[in-house]
C-alpha cells in the first residue's frame, strides 16, 4: 500500500510538473505599464508566514495571528479566459503577462479594515460588495493570487476581492500538512468573514476550492453555533467548488450546521483526478466534489452546479472552476429564468448551460422569496 501511494503521488507530480508553476520572482513589482491591461486591487488576509523574499511575499509556514495585505496586479490585455498568464523570465511584461504592480504588508487588522472600506467607497450603492476566496491544497501564494485574479477579470464582476490563504507548503507530498494547516486555519478565517461583513459591505460572498472547502465549512459552522451569525441579507453565494470534503463529514457538519439560510451552491466534477487521489488516500471514502446523488445534496441544502461534461483546462480537471466565471454572466440569467424571476417565466428546477447541469433551484427560489419578504418594506409618503 505504501508504494502504491508513493506510485500516484509520483504520477500526479509528473502531471503538476508538465503544466508548470510560477517561480520564485512571480510577484516582483514592476512599474511598466501597458495600453489596453486591466489593474484589480486584491486585499490579502493570510495565516502564512511573511517572506522578505521580494517576489515570494508570504511562503508555506505557518503563524498564529492573522497576516494583512494589499496587491494591486495588472492583467494583461489578450488575456484568454480562465487561464493565467504567468510572469516569466524574471519580471513580467505587462503587455503579455500579469504582474505586480504593489503589494504592500498591513501591519493590523484596522488598516486592513480601511482598506476595505476605501474599496467600498469607490463602488457605487448595489455594487459594494466583496468576494472572498479561499484555495485548496498544493498551491503557492502566487498562485492562489493570481487565481483570484483571473477570475475578477473574467467574471467582470463589481465586487472587491479579498483572498484568504492558508499556509500550504505547495507540494503533493505535503497533503497532511496541508490539511492540518487548514484546520489551524478555521479562526483566522472566521476572523476575516466577519471584518468582511463588519466593513459596510452590502454583500459578502465566499468561494472556496477543493481542501479550502474544509476551513470554509468548518469557520462558517463555527460562526452559527458561536450564537452571533451572520446577517442573512447580506450573505451573497456560499460557492463549494470540488469540495475535498468526506461525504459523511459533510453531512456531519451540515446537521450540527442546519440547513443554510441560502443554500451552498456545490461544484462537482466526476472526472476530478486530484479528488481521486484524495479518495484514495483517505480510504475510498468518496469526496463531496465527486459525489454522484445530486439530489441528496440538493435535500441537504445545496444548489449543485455539476461539471462533468466541461473539457477542463488543467489536467487534473480540478480547476474547472475558474472556467464558470466566463460564463457567469449567461448562467445568473438561465438562473434567474429558471427560478421565475425574469420575464415572468415558470419555476424550473434544473438549468443546464455549454455542458454546465445546475440542480436544486427550486429551494433557491423558495429562499429567495423568503428572503424578500423579510425585508422592511419602504414607508409610503403621505400627504
Amino acid at each position: 500500500m505504501r508504494w502504491r501511494l508513493f506510485a500516484l503521488a509520483a504520477c500526479l507530480l509528473a502531471i503538476a510538473g508538465c503544466a508548470g508553476r510560477p517561480g520564485p520572482d512571480a510577484l516582483v513589482p514592476t512599474s511598466a505599464t501597458a495600453e489596453g491591461a486591466r489593474e484589480h486591487v486584491i486585499l490579502v488576509a493570510s495565516t502564512r508566514e511573511r517572506d522578505p523574499r521580494p517576489g515570494v511575499f508570504f511562503n508555506g509556514e505557518r503563524t498564529p495571528a492573522l497576516n494583512f495585505a494589499k496587491v494591486d496586479i495588472s492583467v494583461p490585455p489578450a488575456h484568454k479566459p480562465g487561464e493565467i498568464e504567468w510572469p516569466k523570465n524574471g519580471l513580467g511584461n505587462p503587455a503579455t503577462d500579469m504582474v505586480v504592480r504593489e503589494a504592500v504588508y498591513r501591519d493590523t487588522d484596522q488598516q486592513f479594515i480601511q482598506d476595505l472600506k476605501a474599496e467600498i467607497a469607490r463602488r457605487p450603492a448595489g455594487q459594494r460588495k466583496i468576494f472572498i476566496f479561499v484555495h485548496g491544497y498544493n498551491t503557492m501564494f502566487s498562485e492562489a493570487l493570481y487565481r483570484l485574479a483571473q477570475m475578477a477579470q473574467d467574471s467582470d464582476a463589481p465586487g472587491i476581492p479579498l483572498l484568504f490563504t492558508w499556509a500550504s507548503r505547495a507540494t503533493t507530498e505535503g497533503y497532511v500538512y496541508d490539511n492540518n494547516s487548514a484546520t489551524a486555519a478555521r479562526d483566522g478565517l472566521e476572523e476575516t468573514i466577519r471584518l468582511a461583513f463588519g466593513s459596510g459591505a452590502e454583500e459578502v460572498s465566499i468561494l472556496a476550492h477543493s481542501m479550502g472547502n474544509w476551513v470554509t465549512v468548518e469557520a462558517l459552522r463555527q460562526i452559527r453555533i458561536s450564537g452571533r451569525g451572520l446577517p442573512p441579507s447580506k450573505i451573497g453565494n456560499i460557492i463549494l467548488a470540488a469540495p475535498d470534503i468526506d461525504v459523511d463529514v459533510f453531512k456531519s457538519q451540515l446537521k450540527r450546521f442546519g440547513k443554510p439560510d441560502k443554500p451552498f451552491v456545490v461544484i462537482v466534477s466526476r472526472d476530478d483526478k486530484a479528488l481521486g487521489f484524495s479518495d484514495f488516500i483517505a480510504g475510498k471514502k468518496e469526496r463531496l466534489g465527486q459525489y454522484s446523488n445530486d439530489a441528496e445534496l440538493v435535500e441537504l441544502g445545496a444548489v449543485v452546479v455539476d461539471m462533468t461534461d466541461v473539457k477542463a483546462l488543467d489536467s487534473f480537471n480540478h480547476g474547472k472552476f475558474a472556467q464558470l466565471a466566463e460564463i457567469a454572466p449567461q448562467l445568473r440569467g438561465a438562473i434567474a429564468r429558471a427560478t421565475g424571476g425574469a420575464g415572468g417565466a415558470p419555476v424550473q428546477d434544473r438549468v443546464d448551460l455549454d455542458g454546465v447541469r445546475i440542480s436544486g433551484l427550486e429551494r433557491l427560489r423558495a429562499q429567495s422569496r423568503a428572503l424578500d419578504g423579510a425585508k422592511p418594506q419602504p414607508a409610503v409618503a403621505t400627504q
